[in-house]
């Protein structure tokens, strides 16, 4: 309970629909394109274990999240270099929590992040001790729907998988409180420095969609060791995507 209280004694940052501050230099450059984001409400207490050391759940009237977030990575670049055309271009499925650190800084915590592209994979797991995996994947988009497969390779667990198909809506004008939440993220929680680090982003303003969820068959929640969804999600986006900058891992503050 001590720590509990000393991790939570700021108030966490406001949400905002803009990036509270612009990149000057970033790290990488990247395009996330035709997103589809799918949460599912989950009580803090049955994911808290699982979040890095220094953070908590972030929560909205009580509640939590996970997030399966399947989308397009688009000509990833370091430093201000153009993207890379082949081996920065792969799709990705992503299992993703909502933290919140002592200094209020609310990002997300990645439970497993598959990719089509081996490189990226061995880059992420060795440059930033991220949870990339090795995955057979597509995503294809018909005439009024996107679909998005997803099958593990390695490390595993063997039979990971996943298989979403989304049918997007009109454009949402103003996005709920909710929405924003979570959607707004300026940056994620990973153990960067043998202590909770926090590497920020910066993007436009997401162009969002609501969404209907026409297939969903997955384990890739339960494979990160979060309890199976049940019942309907409570989100389903789309978004044509948005170009993003990542800036380099911060230390947590000190004093």
């Amino acid at each position: 309970m001590l720590l509990l209280v000393s991790i939570t004694s700021s108030v966490p940052e406001p949400i905002t629909p803009d990036a509270p501050v612009a990149l000057r230099r970033p790290l990488l450059t990247q395009q996330w394109l035709d997103l589809t984001f799918v949460h599912w409400a989950v009580d803090p207490a049955a994911v808290a274990g699982l979040l890095p050391d220094g953070t908590v759940p972030d929560t909205v009237d009580g509640v939590t999240f996970v997030g399966l977030v399947a989308f397009r990575m688009h000509k990833v670049g370091w430093l201000r270099l153009p993207g890379v055309p082949y081996f920065g271009s792969f799709p990705e499925t992503n299992v993703r929590l909502y933290s919140v650190d002592a200094h209020g800084r609310r990002g997300v915590v990645f439970r497993s992040m598959d990719a089509s592209r081996l490189l990226p994979v061995v880059m992420g797991r060795l440059a930033f001790r991220l949870p990339y995996v090795w995955s057979r994947m597509s995503v294809r988009t018909g005439e009024d729907t996107v679909g998005y497969t997803s099958a593990r390779r390695v490390p595993g667990p063997r039979g990971a998988y996943s298989r979403l198909v989304v049918r997007p809506g009109e454009r949402i004008t103003e996005p709920t409180g909710l929405e924003h939440f979570l959607t707004a993220r300026w940056g994620m929680h990973n153990p960067f420095f043998g202590d909770v680090g926090f590497l920020p982003n910066d993007h436009p303003r997401w162009p969002l969609h609501r969404a209907t969820l026409v297939a969903c068959e997955e384990n890739l929640v339960a494979s990160a060791g979060l309890p199976t969804p049940t019942g309907e999600p409570v989100s389903v986006l789309y978004s044509p995507g948005v170009p993003v900058r990542l800036g380099r891992p911060m230390p947590p503050p000190r004093g």
